[in-house]
């Protein structure tokens, strides 16, 4: 595979591009890479460009750019993850894998039962790690698009931001509430946008579920057994990007 990179500076009349710093020393310490060799740099917003190094120094990179090249296609439905937050790494990888999976956004939540106090998120240094995670992720699987990591914030707030598309609460089996059905999520497929919102290990509180269900929201199960937090998000993608055709 073509090593990539992200430079947010990058136009379709660019001839030359310099590299982020921290990609820039990806470049050349990580990837020992030098002049002459063939990359291609994507700017998170769609465009993809072939290019050629012409100065590679520890973090100071600069790219003759040569021509636009495909990246992967985006989903047709833009989805958007609200994960509550999880123990430990488990939230690195469901952010990792979300952003494979074609997520257009993720945005954390802060739940009753989320096991992460809030003073987590005071010095911002986890959301950084988070962004970070992204742009390594959209590299490796052949995105274009960074998709938006929004900042952590408690139901109730995500809620009341409002949704213009189908809104989802993933929901334990048992949960008195109605839920939905396969047949019936590819019946109610969105025009171009859906909000998936994911519980943290202990599950929502009852008081949750009715609010969201208050605020519009569908609920929906997979099946009759319980999976796991860090589960639970990537089965429910695949699944609905399979239903609505964007596999």
């Amino acid at each position: 595979m073509v090593p990539r990179f992200y430079a947010p500076a990058l136009r379709l009349e660019s001839l030359e591009i310099e590299l982020p710093a921290d990609e820039a020393e990806h470049l050349t310490r990580v990837l020992r890479l030098g002049v002459g060799a063939t990359v291609r740099v994507f700017d998170g917003r769609g465009l993809e460009c072939r290019a050629r190094v012409v100065h590679a120094a520890r973090r100071d990179v600069r790219l003759d750019v040569e021509c636009r090249v495909d990246a992967a296609a985006e989903p047709r439905v833009r989805l958007t993850l609200a994960q509550a937050v999880v123990k430990g790494d488990k939230m690195d990888g469901i952010i990792r894998d979300a952003v494979m999976l074609g997520v257009a956004a993720i945005h954390p939540l802060l739940t009753a039962r989320t096991d992460v106090p809030a003073s987590a998120f005071a010095t911002g240094t986890r959301v950084e790690r988070w962004r970070r995670i992204v742009i390594s992720s959209v590299k490796q699987c052949g995105r274009a698009v960074v998709p938006e990591l929004l900042a952590p914030e408690n139901l109730d707030a995500c809620l009341r931001r409002g949704h213009d598309g189908l809104r989802l609460m993933l929901v334990e089996p048992g949960t008195t509430a109605v839920a939905i059905t396969g047949e019936a999520l590819r019946s109610m497929s969105p025009i171009d946008a859906a909000q998936v919102l994911v519980g943290p290990e202990g599950g929502w509180t009852p008081a949750e579920v009715s609010m969201a269900e208050e605020a519009g929201c569908r609920l929906v199960t997979l099946g009759t057994r319980t999976l796991r937090a860090d589960a639970t998000p990537l089965i429910a993608l695949g699944v609905l990007q399979y239903l609505w055709g964007d596999l």
